[in-house]
């Protein structure tokens, strides 16, 4: 009976942690918390304007604090091929509800709703994404920053598609090169955090209804240069997580060691319900100092 008692202890031991595990843990450290917004499509319809603050009040409750707000893109409902007006009242309301209603820093990526494609105003000055960017501010389309130990990297993944009429996924040869310049002149030590519009890669585009046997990837839903940013990546170990909307459904496909997160729209179904089975929510994420991540997707 001792010694089976003796065993029964020993036995047990095995099932605490070791030390350096339990040293490992508490050394994780989270550096930044994230929230990552996208597929908004304000507008003064749908109640939209009401809901939105409700989706800023709710993550700004969250506890612990955000600290920094990635805005993915698809900011107002759509600039494609409206009237000036209908585009001016849609980013009165954005700037607006933005000033009053959120005291968070907030980064922006553009969506294809976000740039003005009318063919009949290409002579004007404020053609394609230049009205977009001088509401927000930005310089380039694309961009990067340095926060709390990690680099993050904005790209512009929206472009007009060779019939010059409507939006391919991609970065261009340009962009690319930037990218690549940016990736080789970072510290192989820092993580990266990448954020995109459209999808780099999904799985999403798999559960169309009534396919048989043949799915059909538009150039519109998904990067069309996928293999060319996933081959960087990879010579990049660094890179860790790619954000992305557009789809306003969530899914997470994990490759080469990068989570390629596509996040669901706060608008849902362009604020007329859930989109599938994905319901309007944001993306939380906790970044920590050892370059791992924790996330979720939260219902407001």
């Amino acid at each position: 009976m001792e010694r089976r008692s003796a065993l029964k202890n020993i036995g047990g031991l095995f099932l605490l942690p070791t030390l350096p595990a339990l040293l490992s843990a508490a050394d994780k450290k989270t550096v930044l918390r994230v929230a990552h917004i996208t597929d908004v499509h304000l507008k003064n319809q749908f109640n939209a304007p009401a809901r939105f603050v409700k989706c800023l009040h709710h993550l700004q409750s969250q506890s612990p604090k955000i600290g920094l707000v990635l805005n993915g893109g698809d900011i107002v409902f759509d600039m494609n091929k409206e009237n000036i007006n209908t585009i001016n009242d849609q980013w009165k309301l954005v700037n607006e509800t933005m000033k009053n209603e959120c005291n968070l820093p907030v980064h922006y990526c553009l969506g294809n709703h976000d740039i003005w494609w009318n063919e009949n105003t290409k002579g004007d000055v404020f053609y394609g994404k230049k009205y977009a960017m001088d509401k927000l501010q930005l310089v380039k389309p694309y961009y990067s920053l340095m926060q709390n130990g990690w680099k993050i990297i904005v790209l512009d993944s929206t472009h007009l598609d060779i019939d010059n009429t409507w939006y391919i996924g991609k970065l261009g040869d340009e962009q690319l090169t930037w990218l690549k310049n940016e990736l080789e002149t970072t510290s192989s030590t820092m993580p990266v955090m990448v954020m995109s519009h459209i999808p780099i890669l999904t799985a999403l585009l798999m559960i169309e209804d009534n396919i048989v046997n043949k799915w059909t990837m538009l150039g519109g839903d998904m990067h069309t240069d996928t293999s060319k940013i996933i081959n960087l990546f990879y010579q990049h170990p660094n890179v860790k997580l790619c954000l992305s909307g557009h789809l306003h459904m969530r899914d997470k496909v994990v490759y080469n060691g990068v989570t390629y997160l596509c996040n669901g729209a706060v608008s849902g179904a362009w604020w007329e319900g859930n989109r599938r089975e994905t319901a309007p929510g944001y993306g939380l994420i906790d970044l920590y100092a050892d370059g791992s991540f924790e996330e979720k997707y939260v219902n407001y």
